[in-house]
Order: structure tokens, then C-alpha cells, then sequence
């Protein structure tokens, strides 16, 4: 199979498709992989690097889309690659459908095949290939929630881990997935009062158990969450939805709780955002405020450390990527429930159920 590798080109996603060595193994099974000319570079990934493990470097974008059978990349395409995508061509990526109405309806007029990572997903419920990017989110969550707590930056002022007899800052993470628990983790060692509310009783059972001392579990309502946002200083929004849009906890009347200098983080805003006031935003304009609450909201939050993020991307992605290009993506997807469940669009078709539901398709 011939298998294209472009370079990103939405705002500052400086990771790529697969690591020199992913490739690598790609050939090893006898596949042609093109990979765009500096794909690769701000990840860390120089193009003599994937030339000499065998792949052909393109010096352009659309030769590269034009040579493939399948696309492995990163993040959804953006409307500069829409024209780019054939009919029957699989693309194998990060889509968030439910966020996006004109993305769907230009990969069902693409006629292309679309196989999301993130919503692959095993027997037990886990998703093998969004867990390696919430882990950095959840951990990235909780560092830049820090960073903009500054005063300099809008926020409160409060450094997260206090000072001897200055308390630390109080966090709440909403979600005990694999993104709040990393952004939990991560918030208690840096010294803070965390609180993680979900649902799922049996999960914060588990949570409690494995979690340092100073983070306390809470379940997840309406009326609890609204009794600690008098004090919280950083609130992460980690709930997910698999294939689903993310339902909003924190909704706009609810920001007069908050005192100024708040600050919300949303690692949610691919799937529609957690808190109602959330819209997307960019790594060269990450935050904005609404009734003196910070919002973050960037919809590529791993994209800022993309030599991890790839390294963890691709030791995730590349035993599916191997089995769609040995035995096709029809019978990759018959052997594998779990990969037959990341086909969302099909030559026109909308084959993903919580999908065709929002879109009243």
C-alpha cells in the first residue's frame, strides 16, 4: 500500500503523522511511504531521517495526498485539504465529527474512507489511541491552568503550590478519565488542593484509592459543582462523550460563582467544549476572558510538546496503521471490532451512529 505522511497545517500543530521509526516498521512490511517535505521537523524528525529508513520525501502537500492510498496524520483536515482528499482514499486520523458540521459534510462529499482514532475502542470502553494524547493533555492541562493563574495572564494571581503559610491553590478536575486523572496527578504534585468528580461511583472508588492524599473525590452534580466554583481557582474540563459532542457542566450562569481571575480549562473543545462560554482557540491565542473568568480553550493542546506527543502518538497508532495497510481497511476492520468502530464515513456514508444522530443524518 502506498501511505502518505503530509505536514500539518492547522494553527501551530507542529506534531506529524509518524515517527522515522513507525515508518520504518511500515516498510518493513513492504509498504511505499511518502512523506511531505519537513513533515517531520517541528517534531523533531528531520526529512533524512525518514529517507533513511527507506520513505520518499514530496516536496509538496498536494502530491502527497495525490500519491496515497492512505493518509496518516494528526488532526482533521482543514478546508485547504479538503480538495485533496479521493474518493475511496482512507484517512486515518484525530476527526472530532460532532464539533463540526462542515468538516462531515465535506469528508461524506470526499467519498473517502474516515477512520478516527478516537473512536477506536476496545471491548471494556477504553480508546487505545486517544489515551496516549489525554495523558499529555491532562498533564499540559494542569501546567498552563498554573501558568494563567498568573496575574500577568488574567488570572488570580496565586501560584498553584502556595508557599509555606500561604495555602495552594484548589483545582477541580471534571472527569475521572484518563485526562482528569492526569491532570489530576499532576496538580496534586505540584503542591495544590485538587478535587475530581465524576459519575461513575466505581471510578471514584479506584481514584481514591490511587490518588495522593491531597486530592479528594467528589460525584459529579449540578449542585456539588456549583459548591466548590466559590473558591476554585483552576477548573479543568475533562468529560468525554465517545464519537458524542461533550455535555456542558459549567454553564454561563454559572460564572458569577467564580471569582475573578478563574481560570477554565477545557481539554474537552474537540468534542464541543464542557463549559458552555467555550469556543476554540489557538496556541497564538490561547485564552480569552468572559465576566473575568479565564478561558483556555485550545483544540490542540498536545501539539505544544510535539516530540513527545508524535513518540506517544505513533507507539499507539502504528500496530492499527500495520493492519489496515497489510490486509486493507475492509478486512482490518472484520478481524478487529475495535477498529471497525473507528470507521465513522464510508465512501459517502455516514456509518457512525452517535454522529448521523447530531447531524440528523
Amino acid at each position: 500500500m502506498k501511505i502518505g505522511i503530509p505536514k500539518e497545517i492547522k494553527n501551530n500543530e507542529s506534531r506529524v503523522g509518524m515517527t522515522p521509526a513507525g515508518v520504518a516498521e511500515l516498510i518493513k512490511h513492504g509498504h511505499e511511504v511518502y512523506v511531505q517535505h519537513t513533515a517531520g521537523e517541528n517534531s523533531g524528525f528531520k526529512d533524512e531521517a525518514y529517507a533513511a529508513v527507506g520513505a520518499t520525501i514530496l516536496p509538496t502537500i498536494e502530491e502527497t495526498y495525490a500519491v496515497a492510498d492512505m493518509i496518516i496524520k494528526v488532526k482533521e483536515p482543514i478546508k485547504q485539504e479538503y480538495p485533496l482528499i479521493k474518493k475511496g482514499q482512507l484517512v486515518f486520523t484525530y476527526f472530532h465529527f460532532a464539533c463540526d458540521r462542515e468538516l462531515t459534510e465535506a469528508m461524506i462529499k470526499s467519498g473517502a474512507v474516515c477512520l478516527a482514532y478516537e473512536t477506536v475502542q476496545l471491548a471494556d470502553g477504553s480508546l487505545p489511541l486517544l489515551v496516549p494524547m489525554s495523558e499529555v493533555a491532562g498533564r499540559m492541562a494542569t501546567i498552563n491552568g498554573a501558568y494563567y493563574l498568573q496575574k500577568t495572564k488574567g488570572g488570580k494571581g496565586k501560584l498553584i503550590c502556595g508557599v509555606p503559610g500561604v495555602k495552594p491553590a484548589k483545582v477541580l478536575v471534571l472527569g475521572g478519565g484518563i485526562v482528569g486523572q492526569a491532570a489530576a496527578r499532576v496538580a496534586a504534585g505540584m503542591g495544590a488542593n485538587v478535587i475530581i468528580a465524576d459519575i461513575s461511583l466505581p471510578r471514584l472508588r479506584q481514584l481514591s484509592l490511587e490518588m495522593p492524599p491531597n486530592v479528594d473525590t467528589l460525584y459529579s452534580s449540578r449542585h456539588n459543582i456549583e459548591q466548590e466554583l466559590h473558591d476554585v481557582d483552576i477548573v479543568v474540563g475533562s468529560v468525554l462523550v465517545p464519537g458524542d459532542k461533550a455535555p456542558h457542566l459549567i454553564t454561563k450562569d454559572m460564572l458569577h460563582l467564580m471569582e475573578p481571575g478563574t481560570v477554565l480549562v477545557d481539554v474537552a473543545i474537540d468534542q464541543g467544549g464542557c463549559f458552555e462560554t467555550s469556543h476554540p482557540t489557538t496556541h497564538s491565542e490561547p485564552t480569552y476572558i468572559i465576566d473575568g473568568i479565564v478561558h483556555y480553550a485550545v483544540a490542540n493542546i498536545p501539539g505544544a510538546v510535539p516530540n513527545t506527543s508524535t513518540w506517544a502518538l505513533t507507539n499507539a497508532t502504528l500496530r492499527y496503521a500495520l493492519a489496515l495497510a497489510d490486509k486493507g481497511w475492509e478486512k482490518a476492520c472484520q478481524d478487529d471490532p475495535a477498529l471497525q468502530r473507528g470507521l465513522n464515513i464510508v465512501e459517502g456514508k455516514v456509518v457512525y451512529k452517535a454522529i448521523a444522530d447530531l447531524f440528523g443524518l
